[in-house]
């Protein structure tokens, strides 16, 4: 790496032993001319370019191998060209059209060089290139100027011990670095402020490492993150790229860096990320002074040096917010951190930004204190207040750090409101909660459920977990299991207003990805700030759910989930897994797409959906509680279901809760070959005939009674005909045996038939309505392929 130094004027180009270099150098074609221009050298490379031997061309004028291709009896040939070069100095000819020896045209680019010599030797030195490849010399001489002294990306070039080599110009303006300064030392002695940031923006292992590596493996690494400061608070971060630097016998000779300065798109990740952290870490219990410790670790020493949380005593009883009297008493809920010294001065201090916060309530910035004040503000009444601070030394805080420091007291002014609304709550949240979730499951075939849900134990009160089993058409059922973050009498509302929107939308046979989607929907417009002439209705904000559609006869279930843990399978052998499905976001996020899953269940298998409650608790986190729990359904995998439910619930929860918890077990079975009958209907009129016959003969097997195959035989005449009439392609029957007869016609159409009365002098339209008086239920469910017509026949039923 010796040959890679600064020079300031003109470099050569390429690196001189680098592969392309040797490759230009052989494209050069040179002559040595005397003192009248006439040949008295000719090389290798001159004989390939010109198509000249050295014995035609030696003693000759240069302005006769060398006339011009293009050149007339009157235009001005070499001749003028040379005389215009015949001054002591070197000079460019530009590009000249040359007839080669063959008769055709080459175009060069031709350069000539005075040499030193005695009277009557050599005089000039002619250095010839194809016109293209002189280009491509041109354009490579600019490039390594421009990054030298032009490019934005920093540029640097190390030898194999990890040695600085080379740097360009913008290292210098960046980093206040001369070139004398950098050659020949490590990075960490030239610049000992700086570090390499790991995943977790820790400091990392140091450049010279990565250097070391690169020139071994030369495998390039990209997208290494190094902070350098020149204060705490006043950090720049680069992303640079390492690969490998190698000769023409591909033997390495030094590392080349490329870095950009990406200090404002990574304050901006890490504030995201600390918005991203608040989320899932301020508020996990409803406990006041927990939460302003959360909010105080979440903050501390990142963002602040040290953190205030101040709330009115009567916040602390469970009542509203003294409106408008900041006299009130505060009681200090936490200090981050624990014990700091304060003087007096920076006390007075501190407490007059507190008192100018609560009598504006807004943020109030006072730099000469280093404090910044912000009033615990929520749903309209100041709770507190809660004051960053920071010494001087590290800063004030300024623009985008009020702005999010004023949506992390927002978030922890919403939980600490929580905590006081819920704990009032609880008990009349408990009550809606019992009477909102289901008394009794119903029982579907080929299905066995069992269940159990706990209340969460405190003032926090109940919350908004809940789970349904909903019979669908065609002996399916539903199952959903689904988390109202929060408690209280608002995260109960909340779920019995979804329970019931997922109830109805799992009516029209949705399938489970556009069921959530149309429930995301409905959240997101819920989430809405109300006007404020109206009343503010329950808020659906982090709401997951799962909802799934088990198919007995196909031994199918169809799954998806808006940030919900999936469920556990358990097999009759006892083996246990967490079902890998994918991850849709929680509900009220609008906008995003859900996944479905299919999942063929063994027979005699069994499916547990359950809420975060049941498996994570502050003393366990979820991975855990997920392998605790698929542990205990392994245990008995033949019990019954009730006493597994008692068992699991035994197991990972022996305490009461600190959040609700629900579990749904599901143990599933094959519906018998035999109770179901398919057929594959030709789209002919002539075929409903058949369609008829079979049904008839396949209810004659099940010993099914003549009035309820006459029903069955109309209505399967009915909607055979409406398949082929106006469906299509490919049309299939089938009817399923279960507490009544189900008549399902399949047709590739996506048009969905509509009930309506018929005039007098109609001649049709009145099949589907004899179709919805004879039957007790009757829909459409629509399918990839086209759509099922499906009604439920009773075995007794009433014909008038």
């Amino acid at each position: 790496m010796t040959g890679l130094h600064r020079t300031r004027d003109a470099e050569p180009w390429p690196p001189p032993g680098s592969a392309s270099a040797g490759a230009l150098t052989r494209d050069r074609a040179t002559a040595v001319l005397d003192a009248q221009m006439r040949f008295t050298g000719w090389s290798r490379e001159a004989q390939e370019l010109f198509g000249r031997a050295a014995d035609e061309v030696l003693g000759q004028p240069a302005d006769t191998i060398l006339s011009d291709a293009d050149a007339d009896a009157d235009a001005e040939t070499g001749v003028g060209m040379w005389a215009a070069a015949r001054r002591d100095a070197p000079a460019s000819l530009g590009v000249t059209r040359v007839r080669r020896g063959d008769g055709r045209p080459v175009s060069v680019s031709l350069f000539l060089t005075p040499l030193a010599h005695r009277e009557g030797g050599a005089g000039w030195l002619l250095v010839a290139m194809d016109a293209d490849l002189a280009h491509q010399e041109a354009v490579g001489r600019s490039m390594v100027a421009g990054l030298e002294r032009e490019s934005p990306v920093l540029l640097v070039v190390y030898d194999t011990d990890a040695r600085v080599r080379w740097i360009n110009a913008e290292v210098e303006k960046q980093f206040g670095v001369t070139f004398s300064d950098a050659i020949g030392r490590f990075v960490k002695d030239v610049l000992p402020e700086g570090v390499v940031l790991g995943e977790d923006s820790r400091p990392a292992a140091g450049i010279e490492k990565i250097v070391e590596d690169v020139a071994r493996t030369g495998v390039p690494v990209v997208d290494v993150r190094y902070r350098y400061a020149d204060a705490p608070r006043h950090a720049r971060i680069w992303s640079g790229s390492y690969f490998r630097l190698q000769d023409e016998e591909a033997r390495p000779i030094g590392v080349c860096e490329a870095s950009l300065d990406i200090t404002e798109r990574y304050v901006t990740r890490e504030r995201l990320t600390l918005l991203s952290r608040a989320g899932a870490g301020i508020g996990t219990t409803l406990d006041i002074r927990r939460t302003a410790v959360e909010l105080a670790e979440l903050v501390v020493p990142g963002f602040a040096d040290a953190v205030d949380v101040d709330v009115f005593e009567p916040i602390l009883d469970g009542h509203e917010a003294p409106y408008g009297d900041t006299r009130s008493p505060l009681r200090r809920m936490t200090r981050r951190p624990d014990g700091a010294p304060t003087d007096d001065t920076t006390g007075d201090s501190l407490n007059a930004v507190r008192l100018r916060c609560l009598a504006e309530g807004t943020a109030v910035a006072d730099p000469a204190a280093g404090a910044l004040a912000l009033p615990l503000k929520a749903r309209g009444s100041v709770m507190g207040v809660v004051t960053f601070a920071r010494s001087a030394s590290t800063g004030v805080f300024e623009g985008e750090e009020i702005l999010l420091a004023e949506e992390l007291v927002s978030r922890t002014a919403v939980c600490v409101d929580n905590a006081r609304r819920y704990a009032r709550e609880s008990a009349t949240a408990l009550t809606l909660q019992r009477d909102l979730l289901p008394r009794a499951l119903p029982e579907p075939t080929g299905v066995e459920v069992a269940h159990r849900y706990l209340p969460a134990a405190g003032p926090a009160g109940v919350g908004g977990d809940w789970y349904d089993v909903i019979p669908l058409s065609g002996a399916r059922v539903g199952l959903v299991v689904g988390d109202v973050a929060g408690h209280g009498l608002g995260a109960a509302a909340t779920m019995g207003r979804l329970r019931t929107t997922v109830a109805a939308l799992a009516e029209l046979d949705l399938a489970p990805d556009e069921l959530l989607a149309r429930l995301d929907d409905r959240v997101a417009r819920t989430d809405t700030p109300p006007s404020a002439v109206a009343e503010p209705e329950d808020q659906a904000i982090g709401v997951t759910c799962l909802y799934a559609i088990y198919d007995p006869v196909s031994r199918h279930c169809v799954m998806a989930r808006a940030g919900h843990l999936p469920p556990v399978l358990i097999t009759r052998e006892g083996n246990a897994q967490l079902l890998d499905l994918p991850a849709g976001p929680p509900l009220g996020l609008g906008g995003l797409p859900f996944e479905s899953a299919d999942v063929e269940l063994p027979e005699g298998a069994t499916l547990a959906l359950f809420t975060d409650g049941l498996v994570e608790s502050r003393a366990r986190d979820v991975d855990e509680g997920v392998r605790a729990l698929c542990d205990a359904l392994s245990d008995s995998p033949h019990a019954r279901l009730t006493e597994t439910c008692d068992a699991v619930i035994g197991t990972l929860l022996p305490e009461a809760p600190e959040d609700d918890a629900a579990l749904l077990l599901l143990r599933v079975h094959a519906l018998a070959e035999d109770l179901v009958a398919t057929w594959d209907i030709a789209p002919d009129p002539g075929d409903v005939a058949r369609a008829r016959s079979l049904v008839c003969n396949q209810l004659a097997a099940w010993g099914v009674d003549e009035a309820a195959s006459f029903v069955v035989e109309l209505v399967v005449s009915e909607l055979v005909t409406n398949a082929i009439r106006y469906g299509g392609a490919p049309v299939i029957l089938r009817i399923i045996r279960d507490r009544g007869l189900i008549v399902e016609v399949s047709d590739g159409g996506h048009t969905s038939p509509h009930l309506r009365r018929a005039a007098m002098e109609d001649e049709g339209g009145r099949g589907l309505f004899l179709v919805a008086q004879m039957t007790q239920r009757w829909g459409t469910r629509y399918t990839p392929k086209g759509k099922t017509i499906w009604t439920e026949v009773s075995l007794t039923p009433a014909l008038f």
